[in-house]
């Protein structure tokens, strides 16, 4: 998750909340995205709702939960995930994989589910939005790889990541000439 792996470390206000995409992507934008899905998923579909329900998931705001207000604090947020991950973990914790549950949301021949299969679903709405996270902290300030202190990339100074950045564009270039002639 995002807050564990440390990805607002470090940043100002104004970079976590920077729309670095043509779509919005913002960091705690993400982090508050995945708010709303941890209590969708774990809470509303087996009849476990958090309380108090965070004002902006009832919203009819588009995209609301992809980004916080000036005031919505970073910590505010933050405390909220963390809540919101306790309770998804008492939801796993009560359940087995096979409990039944029910996404309102979803068409009507997929909305019955079991534990299993909303751990699976979650497994890959996070790691995709994890992903973004880990996109937008580059664009902000460089900071890349698995996680701050230990990045899991090539060992290379500080020239080897313009160079192989050169190269993969001139490669791209390359290809993109050769189809136009």
């Amino acid at each position: 998750m995002p807050v564990r792996g440390g990805v607002l470390n470090g940043l100002s206000e104004y970079d976590i909340r920077r729309p670095l995409t043509p779509t919005g992507t913002n960091l705690l934008g993400l982090v508050k995205h995945l708010i709303g899905c941890e209590l969708g998923y774990f809470g509303d579909t087996f009849g476990r709702p958090f309380e108090p329900l965070p004002g902006w998931l009832t919203s009819e705001e588009p995209n609301v939960d992809f980004w916080a207000t000036a005031d919505e604090s970073r910590s505010e947020i933050i405390d909220l995930y963390r809540q919101v991950c306790a309770h998804s973990d008492a939801t796993i914790e009560a359940s087995t994989v096979d409990t039944a549950g029910c996404v309102e949301h979803w068409l009507p021949e997929h909305r019955d589910v079991t534990l299993h299969r909303i751990l699976v679903h979650m497994l890959a709405e996070t790691n995709r939005h994890i992903g973004h996270a880990d996109i937008v902290r580059e664009l902000i300030d460089g900071t890349a790889g698995f996680m701050l202190g230990n990045d899991n990339l090539p060992g290379a100074d500080e020239t080897w990541w313009p160079d192989y950045r050169d190269r993969l564009e001139r490669v791209a270039e390359d290809v993109r000439d050769a189809q136009t002639r």
